[in-house]
């Protein structure tokens, strides 16, 4: 047997964050894992040596910490430390004395980063010019009344903001103070200090995060120039050593894939490297996941990481000659990006179907990767599979098959397509706990990157554009064919799942066919029109996708919208939703649901009280995201045959 729903979500631990010591002997990072009878997921900070030696927690107070930074002399380091009270940020020296608490928030601080000379640390936290103080009302106080005048009060993971925004913070090394850097009623992610600590750049997205801008910042003033059009998108950045340029991973314009850009600080001209990069430099997961940021090794050459069909790769550019050299290619999804001072061993934390979460270290000189620390040692996380490819259009689809615990080839097993979101993310090498669920189930888990998917160049992710429901629809169609044709694939029992936009593509599947036995659907999107106000990104993401408003070209949007064909489900249909969704609100899931009911239609409507659209599967209550994976597999196994 595979692992349980239960075992998956509180069994697995991963390490991440990882940061190489200034003297490159050393390495902080963190280690998270979910504990039985806790509300939430607890982390701490450990320590390994740079060959992964002695790896051990570093004795600390609290149980939420995270978020490790060396000071420049290697002689302290700061973390994050989150309460439910609020957010602390600690600086703790290795000489054994005791922590001390720089400063305090009641909002949580992230992306700490210290200045060159260690003087001062810089930092993002929310702050409200409406209610500078964070306070609650009082416990008899009505809920203050929200007057709503900009497109993007809100976003997922976060909820209501209005002019509430991530500002920049700087705190005094000593604690003797902090400043608020930043003002203006936009949100400023993820500080990097310039080499002399005169400036630092930061992102700065706009409608809530379909494009983003990168802001130069003064640090004596507070003045800003910004870099890239307003309409276009920032992944990740990097100072040069001597300061005078920044590499950028950007676009003119939102097309769901970066190119490289080189920044010139005197001339303020932002000159384009590549056109059509063959992998997505790596730019993380909004309010998930910090992105990947490039490492320069000498005055004229970085090192990004970045996904390429589903792998991860590290590649090597020099801005001088425009060169671009593939360093190392993994079957793995991995991410984070440090480096020692001479730029020869890079680490990150890496997934795939043989680990998960593990800290890993690449030799420049030798090639070599080495894991050096298993946070799973003990727990047996290993899944076997394989990779397919069909053409169809003119295009290569990459699958990936997650085979069922212990799977025998002479076996007939019942299979599950899985789905991705976006509809431009991507699936690859690392199964999801969704994939390791069904596997463990019993399940023959198929997922692929069907046109529209990110990591697969420009012109591949452009193909969804103005075509949901079309020739994705599809390609995923010819992924199921071929899948179909394995021996050990019954085409007998099948079911389909996704979420978000692969939420939406399973409502769009059943209403367009009954090839599959079962069908479960999460944070889907079913009415494109509702979705247009509804949704944090609707107003730009809509446009963008399908082209025009719901007013100007209303035909279109009913045209893509599931919700159009369900007089024609006969498929048993489960929604999983959470109710605090501002990405995909659960008001497209009651769309849903309310229509298949009253048509007397089988279906199963799941809500998860305050989850977001990313927490529900990722970050959110252990014992909610168990709940969601028993639900999943409990949905197949009813359909498809495997209910004991």
């Amino acid at each position: 047997m595979g692992l349980t729903p239960e075992q998956i979500i509180y069994d697995i631990a991963s390490a991440g964050d990882p940061r190489v010591s200034p003297d490159g002997s050393q390495v902080l990072f963190t280690r998270s894992q979910a504990v039985r009878g806790r509300r939430v997921a607890l982390s701490q900070v450990w320590i390994c040596g740079i060959d992964g030696s002695n790896p051990r927690p570093v004795e600390l107070d609290g149980e939420r910490n995270s978020a490790p930074r060396w000071a420049p002399d290697a002689n302290a380091f700061s973390y994050v430390s989150n309460s439910d009270d609020g957010s602390a940020l600690v600086c703790r020296a290795f000489d054994g004395g005791p922590a001390r608490e720089l400063t305090f928030h009641l909002t949580p601080i992230a992306s700490p980063a210290w200045s060159p000379d260690g003087s001062a640390i810089a930092y993002t936290t929310a702050y409200d010019p409406e209610n500078p103080q964070a306070s609650k009302p009082g416990k008899d106080d009505a809920p203050r009344v929200r007057v709503v005048r900009r497109l993007d009060y809100k976003q997922d993971n976060r909820g209501y903001l209005n002019n509430d925004r991530q500002q920049v913070w700087i705190v005094e090394a000593d604690g003797s103070g902090r400043r608020r850097l930043t003002d203006r009623p936009v949100d400023y992610l993820d500080p990097v200090w310039s080499p002399d600590g005169s400036q630092i750049a930061a992102k700065v997205p706009n409608r809530n995060g379909m494009h983003a801008q990168l802001a130069v910042i003064d640090v004596a003033t507070g003045a800003e120039r910004m870099v890239g059009p307003y309409d276009g998108n920032i992944g990740c950045w990097a100072w040069s050593v001597d300061g005078s340029r920044m590499l950028i991973a950007a676009d003119d314009v939102q097309t769901w894939q970066y190119d490289l850009f080189l920044y010139d600080l005197r001339s303020g001209n932002l000159t384009r490297l590549t056109d059509d990069l063959a992998v997505q430099p790596d730019s993380g997961f909004p309010t998930v996941i910090p992105p990947s940021q490039p490492v320069w090794v000498d005055h004229a050459r970085a090192v990004f990481h970045g996904q390429r069909r589903g792998a991860s790769e590290l590649w090597e550019i020099d801005v001088e000659t425009n060169s671009l050299t593939q360093l190392v290619r993994w079957n793995a999804q991995n991410a984070g990006l440090s480096a020692d001072p001479a730029g020869r061993y890079l680490l990150q934390t890496s997934t795939s179907l043989e680990h998960a979460g593990v800290l890993i270290r690449y030799d420049r000189t030798t090639n070599e990767t080495t894991t050096l620390f298993d946070p799973n040692a003990g727990v047996d996380v290993q899944l076997s599979g394989e990779q397919l490819t069909i053409a169809r259009g003119g295009y290569e689809i990459d699958i990936w098959l997650v085979y069922p615990a212990g799977f025998d080839p002479a076996q007939r097993y019942p299979v599950v397509l899985d789905i991705h979101g976006g509809p431009n993310s991507w699936y690859g090498f690392a199964p999801s706990n969704m994939d390791r669920a069904l596997a463990g189930a019993g399940y023959l888990v198929a997922y692929s990157n069907p046109r529209g998917s990110g990591s697969c160049g420009r012109e591949f992710t452009q193909q969804v554009i103005g075509d949901w429901g079309g020739e994705d629809y599809l390609d995923l169609m010819a992924v199921m064919d071929r899948v179909l044709e394995l021996p050990y694939a019954d085409a007998s029992r099948t079911g389909v799942y996704g979420y978000s936009y692969g939420g939406f593509m399973v409502s769009w599947i059943v209403g367009h066919t009954t090839r599959f036995d079962a069908a479960v659907a999460g944070a889907p999107v079913v009415d494109l029109v509702s979705f247009f106000g509804q949704a944090d990104i609707g107003h730009d993401f809509g446009p963008l996708q399908i082209g025009g408003t719901p007013w100007s070209n209303e035909a279109e949007y009913r045209f893509r919208s599931p919700l159009t064909y369900m007089e024609a489900v006969e498929t048993p249909v489960l929604i999983l939703h959470g109710e605090s969704d501002d990405r995909v609100p659960i008001g497209q899931g009651e769309q849903l649901f309310a229509t298949l009911a009253s048509m007397g239609k089988e279906v199963e409507f799941v809500r998860y009280p305050n989850g977001s659209h990313a927490s529900v599967t990722r970050t959110g209550f252990p014992a909610h995201r168990t709940d969601y994976l028993e639900r999943l597999v409990g949905w197949f196994d009813r359909w498809l045959g495997q209910e004991s």
